[in-house]
C-alpha cells in the first residue's frame, strides 16, 4: 500500500475515533466521584498480573467498561512487546478490578484482533496496545469515569504537540499505596511509529504496575494509554499508545461502540508552567 493512501486511511480512521469516542448515546448516569469505587487510576488484575487502568467507556446498552493496556494479559513476559506476535490470556477472561465486588470480563484486546485479522504494519503490531473490560452489571453503579487528583477528562484529543505538558495517574502496587506518588506531570518528547506512540517524560515515571495508565493533554483530552518503559531518547520514559488510533483500530474491526466518558470533575491541571 502506497505511504498516501495508508496516511489517508489512518486519518479517516482517527475521524472514526473521534465520533467514536464522542456523545453517540446518552451516557449512564455516574456514582458521584467522592464516592465511587470504580474510577480511572484502579488496579487491575488479570490471571495475577497487575496494571493500572485508564478510562471509562460506555455503549447504547448502557454498559460500562473500564480500560487497560492489551498486554496486561500477555503470557509471553515483559520483553514480549509486539502484539501480532505475543502470547495473551483470550477473551473472556476474567479481570479482578479493585472495588468492585466482583470480576470484570475482558470483551476486547487488540492483540488477539490483530492477530485473528493478520495484522502486518509493523506500527500499529508494536504500539496497539489496548484492551476493554466490561463492569460486571452488579459494579455498573459504583463508576464514576473522572481521574482522581486531576479532574477529567474532556473529551478525546486527535493529536499531542510535541515538546507540551502531558499528565497522568499511576497506580502501581510498587507505590504501597502511596497515592501522593500517582499523580505523574511531564512532557511529550516526540512522536514514534507514525503516530501510533508517544514518549513522554515524567517527573515520577511510570513503573511496572503502572502500564496501562491514562495519560492526558494540558487541557485534560484523553490521548493515550501507558504502555513501555524506554531507554531512548531519555532514560525513565514511557511509551504511550495513542488512544485516538487504538479506538479507531477497535471501531473498525468489531462490533463494540463504545464511547468515552468524560469526567464529572472539573480538570484541575497542569501544575507547573504550561509549554
Amino acid at each position: 500500500m502506497g505511504k498516501r493512501i495508508k496516511a489517508a486511511l489512518i486519518a479517516a480512521a482517527a475521524v472514526v475515533a473521534l465520533a467514536a469516542a464522542g456523545p453517540a448515546s446518552a451516557a449512564p448516569s455516574w456514582a458521584p466521584a467522592s464516592t465511587a469505587t470504580i474510577h480511572p487510576g484502579v488496579q487491575t488484575i488479570t490471571e495475577g498480573g497487575q496494571c493500572t487502568s485508564n478510562f471509562v467507556f460506555y455503549d447504547g446498552s448502557n454498559d460500562v467498561y473500564l480500560g487497560q493496556a492489551a498486554h496486561c494479559s500477555g503470557t509471553d513476559g515483559n520483553t514480549a512487546t509486539n502484539g501480532c506476535d505475543a502470547g495473551s490470556l483470550p477473551v473472556g477472561t476474567p479481570v479482578e478490578v479493585d472495588g468492585a465486588s466482583r470480576p470484570g470480563t475482558m470483551v476486547y484486546n487488540s492483540w488477539i484482533t490483530m492477530q485473528q485479522l493478520g495484522e502486518a504494519d509493523p506500527d500499529t503490531c508494536q504500539f496497539n496496545d489496548l484492551a476493554l473490560v466490561k463492569i460486571d452489571a452488579a459494579d455498573v453503579g459504583k463508576v464514576n469515569p473522572s481521574i482522581p487528583f486531576w479532574g477529567g477528562p474532556t473529551g478525546l484529543a486527535s493529536s499531542v504537540a510535541d515538546q507540551s505538558k502531558v499528565l497522568s495517574y499511576g497506580n502501581s502496587s510498587l507505590r504501597a499505596g502511596i497515592t501522593q506518588l500517582s499523580p505523574k506531570e511531564g512532557v511529550k518528547l516526540l512522536t514514534d511509529g507514525n503516530g501510533w506512540s508517544h514518549n513522554v517524560l515524567t517527573v515520577s515515571p511510570g513503573i511496572p504496575g503502572d502500564s496501562g495508565s491514562a495519560f492526558i493533554d494540558k487541557t485534560g483530552k484523553a490521548f493515550g494509554v501507558l504502555s513501555t518503559l524506554q531507554l531512548a531518547p531519555a532514560a525513565g520514559s514511557n511509551g504511550v499508545g495513542d488512544l485516538s488510533r487504538e479506538l479507531a483500530y477497535l471501531g473498525a474491526h468489531t462490533s463494540l461502540g463504545v464511547s468515552l466518558a468524560n469526567g464529572t470533575e472539573a480538570f484541575r491541571g497542569p501544575l507547573l508552567p504550561v509549554p
